[in-house]
Formats: structure tokens, C-alpha cells, sequence
């Protein structure tokens, strides 16, 4: 769906959001109880209850944060210094405990964990990073930025679809930090990487561009997250990257793509540009498995109120290792994006 004008998530989508969270908390008790009564003799894992009790839980959450963010608006002098280093830090502590408190309830509520598994030596330097993760099934960019910012202790810099936006709190408190929204061109007009203009290609800007300028500013304890996939893994957006490939002429790297069966062809345009910006930047590559059968409204009722491990590995790659030849340099990315393919093969095996 194309995203709505600002003045529609801001001045509708927000209010709407704090209204159904009242409604919700006025019903719940009530909804509970039926769902229990319907689950004890149906559900042995009472999973509407639990899922019922998330929705809420969630809807809370959001409305919490338009709240809280408005104040901050007000306290920064009605959105006058809401780009100053201190009222940055602000969010980024807000975002963060926002996070933990929404990963807490998870726990206790879906039974969900989450075990990161970090090289040695992770956490002893605070040089920036990029770091560039597959993407597959909701909310695991959710989950990723919880672990930069609550366990890798770093301040994220997203690249990320614009659709997002959709969600009033991610809306404002994201574009208040440094981040890049893109909106996806069509899909016959991705190639290779690149955006070709479209009804929804809007910023004059080009994205390499945007995400360079990104990567160039970033300081100590900075991390640059993007996903280079581009999109959440289906079987289908899979098939749509190797016939781009081929369409484009790389029949060697189709080939290798087409090899690859739990991600999609990595985009490298994005993931370069901010190479190039960001020069003395070490390279983390996250894969993570435990969210990968959860891509419908369906498989959310079937898959997620169990319990779950959502196991997440990083590499670290010194920049020493990564060629600055742009042929070697795609060899290169495809190699970790096989790598990362024989991780979930294995956890899955």
C-alpha cells in the first residue's frame, strides 16, 4: 500500500492509535476471560489468550510512545532543538528502554528468547560499524536494533523501507534520528541494485547517494544497519532476484543465487555506498533463524505464541579483508551471503 502524507500518519494514524489502545484496554479484561475459557478446552499452549494479550500489549506500547514523544517534542521548544545532540541521546535512551520493555514482555508472554552469539572481542573498541543482517520474517529488524542498542551498546543509523512509516511511533521517532526511509521502485525496474524512477521513487536524492551521506557522519559507538536483501525472505521475492540477475546479464551470479535457499541475492549497491563513505568501518554480518516460517497473518496464529529461540550469530569482518575492486568486492558479498545461507541450513538440519 502507498505510504500516507505525513499530515495523515501524524494528524490520523496517531491519534487513531492512542484511541484503539483505550478501547482495547477497556475490553481486555472481558476478551481474556472468553478466550481463556475457549482455550482451556481447545488450545493446550492458550494461544489466543497469549496472542490477544500481546496485540495488547503492543497497542500499549505505541501509544505510550506517541505520547512521550510528543512531550519530548514540546520539551525540545515545540520541535526546535529535536535535532540536538542532547535530544538525540534522549531518543536513542527512550528507544532503547521502549525496546527492552516490549522484548521483556515477549519472554514472558510468547515464551520468546533470543541468544546472541558474538565474536570475541565484540565489544572492546568503539570505532562505527556497518552492519548488514538478512531479513526474514516480522519483526526481526525490531529485534536487531534491540540487540544494537541494549547489548551491543551502540546508537543505529537504519537504512529501511519506507512502509514502516506506517506504525506512528517507528514514523516520528525514526525520522527525529538519522536515518534513510526508500521506497521500493516497481518491481520490473530493479536491476542490479539500482532504482530505476517510478510513481513512488520521489527523493531527488539518489538512495547511494542518502546512504553514503549516512555512513560519512557517523562517530564513535555509531553502527550503520541495513539489510541488504531488501525485502523479508520469500520464496517468491528469491525467484524475482535470480531472474533480475539474469535479466541483467550476471549469469554467474544467478547461478550462485540460485544455490542459495534460505536468502535472497544480496542488493550491494547500498551496502557499498556505505563502504565507500566509512572507510575505516569493520563489516558485522548477522544471520538469525527462529522467525523464518512466519510470513503470514496465518503463520503469526500458527508459529508465534509457542516456545521459541530466535538464535542470532554475527561475524565480523576487518575492512583489511573486504577488496575495494567492485567485481571482487560482489564475490565478496556473495561469499558471506553463502555463508550466512549454511548457517540456517545447518541449525535447521
Amino acid at each position: 500500500m502507498r505510504l500516507p502524507p505525513k499530515w495523515v500518519r501524524r494528524g490520523i494514524l496517531a491519534p487513531l492509535v492512542i484511541l484503539l489502545a483505550l478501547v482495547v484496554v477497556a475490553l481486555l479484561p472481558a476478551w481474556l476471560t472468553i478466550a481463556l475459557i475457549v482455550s482451556i478446552f481447545l488450545e493446550p499452549r492458550l494461544r489466543t489468550p497469549r496472542l490477544l494479550l500481546m496485540v495488547a500489549i503492543y497497542l500499549l506500547w505505541d501509544a505510550a510512545a506517541i505520547v512521550v514523544l510528543f512531550g519530548l517534542w514540546i520539551a525540545s521548544g515545540f520541535g526546535w532543538r529535536i535535532h540536538s545532540r542532547g535530544f538525540q541521546h534522549a531518543h536513542y535512551r527512550f528507544v532503547a528502554r521502549m525496546l527492552g520493555f516490549l522484548f521483556w514482555n515477549a519472554h514472558w508472554v510468547l515464551r520468546l528468547d533470543i541468544d546472541v552469539r558474538v565474536p570475541e572481542g565484540f565489544h572492546d573498541d568503539d570505532q562505527p560499524r556497518v552492519i548488514a543482517s538478512r531479513h526474514a520474517g516480522p519483526g526481526d529488524s525490531f529485534i536487531l536494533i534491540h540487540a544494537v542498542l541494549n547489548w551491543f551498546d551502540r546508537s543505529p543509523r537504519i537504512v529501511l523501507k519506507d512502509t514502516m512509516q506506517w506504525d506512528p511511533a517507528v514514523d516520528v521517532v525514526l525520522n527525529r534520528l538519522p536515518n534513510r526511509f526508500i521506497a521500493p521502485p516497481p518491481v520490473a525496474g530493479r536491476v542490479g541494485g539500482a532504482r530505476s524512477p517510478g510513481p513512488r521513487s520521489t527523493p531527488s536524492v539518489p538512495l547511494t547517494d542518502r546512504i553514503s551521506e549516512l555512513a560519512n557522519g557517523m562517530e564513535e559507538r555509531d553502527a550503520l544497519v541495513i539489510f541488504p536483501e531488501g525485502g523479508n525472505f520469500t520464496p517468491e521475492r528469491r525467484a524475482r532476484a535470480i531472474d533480475r540477475l539474469r535479466a541483467a546479464g550476471l549469469t554467474s551470479a544467478a547461478e550462485r543465487a540460485a544455490r542459495l535457499m534460505n536468502v535472497m541475492a544480496p542488493r550491494p549497491a547500498g551496502l557499498f555506498a556505505a563502504l565507500d563513505a566509512a572507510p575505516h568501518a569493520d563489516v558485522f554480518l548477522v544471520a538469525h533463524t527462529g522467525l523464518d516460517r512466519i510470513r503470514t497473518v496465518g503463520d503469526v496464529w500458527r508459529e508465534l505464541p509457542t516456545d521459541k529461540t530466535i538464535t542470532m550469530q554475527v561475524w565480523n569482518v576487518p575492512r583489511a579483508e573486504i577488496p575495494d575492486d567492485h567485481d571482487a568486492r560482489t564475490d565478496w558479498l556473495m561469499d558471506q551471503w553463502e555463508r550466512i545461507d549454511g548457517w540456517i541450513e545447518a541449525r535447521r538440519a
